[in-house]
């Protein structure tokens, strides 16, 4: 990781602005008022992204750019108000929280672990993946799940990461996937409703027998479980965790299937690493088991649904550094239907185990917007720094639409399979060739901007776990090195690049005229939204500065109902002018 002594930089690429640089402010300005004056504002934000597109950009009003998040004594998690500004509620999370924020209903979720101690029958000191319910009025503690970790470890179930992924929510049921590997409908009202909506009724019983002291309003209550573990055979890495995404009652999933604990090999293989479910009953509807044997490590990426020239798709980035995108409805036996598959690493770069190659998985979630799809690869924050590949794919393609396509000195006619740790060996024969059916409308990876023939680091993309976030074609997406970046969503184009001297592991958000990204010191970075680097930011520095969370920002902001919500590692920010 580069340390805080970085010079902060960014690059003008003048030739590109054109009359942007000009009118940028008054487009921006224009843009602002038609939102204020609609109205239309953003009430629900209800899974990762907000939408199956998972494009960051509600419409919100006077979203704050100041605040103050008061102190916290560390030890019991209290807040001290005193000296808070445009804070309107705090609630504690546990001691890790990487899940992100999504709100429906007047109420809000968040996946972090169990520090907080929020139920009576686990106290702080037990470790569970949790997933907490609070009210958006005040904060208020509503109601948890909580999952009890897997018996076998860390290499199922990684010790106080806690629930990592999103919900999905719809009406009065919420879906989500559990660190130690199920799939769990909820009924969102929890059991205030004075009901147990079942037909899973274990839960409430299991909790009478266990004689451990609880209140049944703090439980969440339980629909259906669908144990993928049991029912699929899948042997997932760390942990799962899959923001899943719906279209009308079909649930998509990512199984996180995965390596065994020593990294050397996949124990099943055959299992399936994505499938569609029927959301109301958790009926397997199809699966598909890509990559097989070419899983690199963990598969943790989360699936995007749209519609494109009258063809649904669901997107699938496996653990390959592959993106697949299949039709939803299947091929009606049970199976897959593959509409398309992209090799989003060249095919010369080589994993390594501990993040030593050049090979990456992916774990953002794709996003779909303009008849366009956008995805970076990475690894696991753990594996460090590396080069990284944005691409901008075209999904009206068919077949293997990779850039590139190998083959094998022996038979030059004949394409080779993919291989798991390097896709082409020129020392073996083998060998690449154009792909006349490319979807590859751009690819961002290392860039000369200032001419000088070599690549400086802020001329690099590198390893990202983020999405992008694209308004007026403008795109944004920072790197697991610390790196924001702008581009041109059209041509892939260099805007501007921010140091912000800490690794970032979220993705942005836009909304008004303002960007919005956190990092791993505990920062928020707010940009004025523009493609000209002298209106987004002011002598070289965020234009609306930057605030501080007071612990890490994994997660990634967003805005419901005109409030802005931002978790750091411990607690959960609902920020509102004057706090109200």
């Amino acid at each position: 990781m580069k340390t805080k002594y970085r010079k902060i930089t960014w690059l003008v690429v003048a030739a590109s602005l054109g009359w942007w640089a000009g009118a940028g402010v008054d487009y921006l300005a224009t843009h602002a008022a038609q939102e204020h004056a609609t109205g239309h504002r953003t009430i629900d934000w209800p899974q990762w992204g907000g939408t199956p597109q998972h494009n960051n950009t509600p419409i919100g009003h006077d979203i704050p750019t100041e605040w103050n998040v008061g102190k916290f004594n560390y030890t019991t998690g209290e807040w001290d108000p005193k000296t808070a500004k445009n804070i309107k509620w705090v609630a504690r999370l546990g001691s890790q929280t990487y899940g992100n924020a999504v709100v429906a209903d007047g109420q809000v979720y968040v996946g972090t672990n169990n520090s907080g101690g929020w139920i009576e029958r686990y106290p702080s000191d037990v470790d569970l993946g949790c997933l907490i319910c609070f009210d958006t009025k005040d904060g208020k503690f509503l109601w948890q799940h909580s999952s009890e970790k897997l018996p076998t470890g860390r290499v199922h179930d990684w010790p106080l990461q806690g629930i990592c992924c999103a919900p999905f929510v719809e009406g009065d049921r919420l879906w989500f996937v559990t660190s130690r590997g199920e799939v769990r409908c909820l009924d969102t009202k929890g059991f205030y409703d004075g009901e147990n909506d079942g037909p899973y009724t274990a839960e409430e019983e299991l909790l009478k027998e266990s004689k451990k002291p609880y209140d049944l309003n703090k439980e969440a209550d339980v629909v259906w479980v669908f144990d993928m573990m049991k029912e699929l055979g899948i042997s997932q890495h760390n942990m799962c965790s899959c923001s899943v995404t719906g279209a009308g009652d079909i649930l998509f999933v990512n199984t996180s299937n995965g390596v065994d604990v020593e990294h050397n090999y996949i124990p099943a293989p055959d299992a399936p690493s994505f499938f569609a479910m029927d959301k109301n009953t958790g009926k397997v509807l199809w699966t598909d088991k890509s990559p097989g044997l070419n899983i690199l490590h963990g598969q943790w990426s989360s699936p995007t649904y749209f519609e494109l020239d009258g063809q649904a798709q669901v997107i699938f980035a496996g653990g390959d550094g592959w993106v697949y995108s299949f039709d939803p409805a299947g091929d009606g036996e049970g199976n897959s239907k593959l509409l398309w598959k992209f090799d989003a690493n060249p095919k010369t770069s080589r994993w390594e185990l501990g993040g030593r190659g050049t090979r990456n998985n992916i774990i953002a979630t794709p996003v779909f917007c303009n008849d366009k799809l956008y995805v970076a690869v990475g690894q696991d924050p753990e594996h460090g720094e590396g080069i990284g590949h944005l691409w901008c794919i075209d999904p009206t393609k068919r077949g293997n639409v990779s850039p590139e396509l190998a083959f094998n000195s022996a038979d030059p006619t004949q394409e080779i399979p993919p291989k798991r740790v390097q896709a082409v060996v020129p020392e073996e024969g083998d060998l690449t060739r154009p792909n006349p059916n490319s979807a590859a409308i751009w690819h961002y990876s290392e860039v000369d901007q200032n001419g000088n023939d070599k690549i400086d680091f802020e001329e690099t993309m590198h390893r990202s776990c983020g999405t992008v976030a694209i308004r007026d074609g403008i795109l944004y997406i920072a790197d697991f090195s610390g790196l924001f970046h702008c581009l041109d969503a059209e041509t892939g184009k260099v805007n501007w690049t921010y140091d912000m001297l800490s690794a970032a592991w979220g993705s942005p958000l836009i909304v008004e005229d303002k960007v919005y990204i956190g990092d791993e010191d505990g920062e928020v970075a707010i940009f004025r939204h523009s493609a000209d680097p002298e209106v987004a930011m002011e002598d070289g520095e965020p234009y609306y500065g930057t605030q501080d969370m007071g612990n890490s920002v994994y997660s990634t902001p967003i805005v419901a109902d005109d409030v802005l919500y931002i978790s750091n590692r411990t607690h959960l920010f609902a920020i509102t002018p004057e706090g109200k």
